[in-house]
């Protein structure tokens, strides 16, 4: 048995330590092929699971997270959702159901100050993205944000600009994009309830 679990061990550290490209031979063709542009053009990631495999820092990304796992997404036309990038950002609550009824992929942490997008490749994050930051300062309404989506989409099929795909125009926060809440409980209140349930089990 020790040796069984020390072997499930090793293996374990050689998926990690592996490279990208060699962990992704044995993924679905959609998930191989999404994967290995990025490994074009940002090299091999710095983490590598059977699952997933991580940059840090590359470009305008935080984290650029690209999966085996891969889900049909079919906002503005079908497509996989493979590839995941993040910046810090900062969303106003209130403005979390129009994101939602933007793009689906797009994903905020309040907590981490952390805002994503999932889609097919890197320029298509950009662009979900920096629509997103026109939601929140009010440059776009959701279904303008939609609206134009799809124009950029079908734009970048006629070889003409697309600006929302090329770069971030925003700049991210960096950690100050966190936002922990407010407390509610103090600890006296916490000492109290747990003398109570003390006392209730006594």
């Amino acid at each position: 048995m020790e040796s069984r679990l020390g072997h499930q061990e090793a293996a374990k550290e050689d998926i990690m330590t592996a490279r990208g490209s060699q962990v992704i031979q044995d993924w679905p063709e959609q998930s191989r092929e999404a994967t290995q542009v990025v490994i074009d053009q940002f090299g091999e990631p710095d983490e590598a699971t059977e699952s997933y495999v991580v940059w840090h820092e590359r470009g305008p990304w935080k984290r650029i997270v690209a999966s085996r796992a891969h889900h049909l997404h079919n906002f503005p036309r079908p497509h996989p959702d493979v590839v995941e990038s993040f910046v810090d950002y900062r969303v106003p609550p209130d403005k979390l159901t129009a994101i939602v009824q933007f793009d689906g992929s797009v994903v905020v942490n309040r907590t981490t100050g952390e805002a994503s997008a999932r889609c097919h490749d890197l320029e298509a994050n950009s662009l979900a993205l920096n629509l997103m930051h026109d939601i929140v300062t009010g440059t776009r309404t959701w279904q303008q944000a939609r609206a134009y989506y799809a124009k950029e989409v079908l734009d970048y099929r006629r070889k003409l600009p697309t600006p929302y795909m090329d770069a971030l125009r925003f700049t991210p926060l960096g950690p100050a994009a966190a936002d922990p809440d407010t407390r509610l409980l103090s600890d006296e209140e916490l000492e109290r309830a747990r003398q109570a349930g003390d006392a209730r089990v006594g």
